[in-house]
């Protein structure tokens, strides 16, 4: 079954893409391969320069559209369910039933705040409840 983790920031004025690179540095230390779901291509450009630049001592090996790094960013949905999914969409991930973990980012204003709520009754709508972590 898909489980879906919200990192809902309440008082930390942090960017989504600042803590995506943090919380993806943990993830791998578990052995674990993520994929950042990301449509928009400038986006995906900044995504991977900040990767680049996040922790100059801890290099995250990454790449666009390259399945071999430990961090893939791209338009397209991972090949298997192997993969632990950051959603940088606007819109719910709809194709869940092959996706092992989907991560959502809520930064801490009110337009991303609408859109993780949006996303959040979306989820439960799928039958899936979702886990809040409120930073």
């Amino acid at each position: 079954m898909t489980q879906i983790s919200f990192y809902l920031f309440e008082k930390s004025n942090e960017r989504q893409v600042e803590s995506a690179c943090r919380l993806s540095r943990k993830i791998l230390n578990q052995q674990a391969k993520i994929w950042w779901y990301c449509t928009d291509s400038s986006m995906q450009i900044e995504l991977d320069e900040l990767l680049w630049t996040f922790d100059p001592q801890s290099f995250i090996p990454h790449g666009i559209d390259d399945i071999e790094s430990s961090v893939c960013i791209s338009a397209q949905l991972p090949p298997s369910h192997d993969w632990i999914i950051f959603n940088f969409n606007h819109h719910v991930l709809e194709q869940i039933q092959n996706i092992r973990h989907i991560i959502e980012i809520v930064e801490n204003n009110e337009s991303a705040k609408q859109i993780g709520r949006e996303k959040f009754k979306m989820y439960r709508q799928f039958g899936i409840e979702a886990r809040t972590f409120k930073l």
